[in-house]
């Protein structure tokens, strides 16, 4: 038996020392916004209800694309599979052109641009806000899900701050 390790108290830098080591699923975030579309990238989307289908995620409220995702009614999250680590980097990239043509998307018949290689897409409308700190939580319905044409793409998860592909193998329990 080894001796426990002492406490820390709890610090932003060792908070997100903690995060860098727990991994975390991309989506990218899309809705329209006052001025046209807007996308972000997020690693903290999560299930929360099977029924109803509810999710949950939280953004920064520092960013013009979070704080009009945040004032939308409807939105759809697109869960990324590793085959579009190009479109995680660009909806993370501060000031970069997201809807100008380096993705294919089209605005669906209810307005909210859907990027057309996402594994899934989860069309939904907002629940709950919740202020927190510099971030904001949200809770989301599904309203409708369109799977894509391969459902067998590896999944693309971030952590220690970078993308990684999870491959075939897995712990068998």
């Amino acid at each position: 038996m080894t001796a426990p390790t002492g406490h820390a108290l709890p610090t932003a830098e060792l908070f997100k020392d903690a995060f860098r080591a727990h991994p975390a699923g991309i989506a990218v975030l899309t809705a329209q916004g006052p001025e046209g579309p807007v996308g972000l990238t997020a690693s903290s989307v999560s299930s929360v209800s099977a029924e109803p289908p509810v999710l949950a995620f939280s953004v920064s409220t520092a960013s013009s694309s979070a704080a009009a995702l945040v004032q939308a009614d409807t939105l759809v999250v697109h869960l990324l599979g590793a085959d579009q680590l190009g479109i995680a980097r660009l909806f993370a990239a501060r000031g970069a052109d997201r809807f100008g043509g380096a993705v294919d998307w089209h605005p669906l018949p209810s307005g909210e641009p859907l990027l057309t290689d996402a594994p899934w897409a989860l069309r939904c409308r907002i629940l709950h806000r919740l202020p927190v700190g510099g971030s904001m939580i949200l809770a989301a319905e599904v309203l409708s899900i369109e799977q894509g044409t391969d459902d067998n793409i590896a999944p693309l998860v971030y952590h220690n701050r970078s993308y990684h592909r999870l491959d075939e193998r897995s712990l068998l329990g």
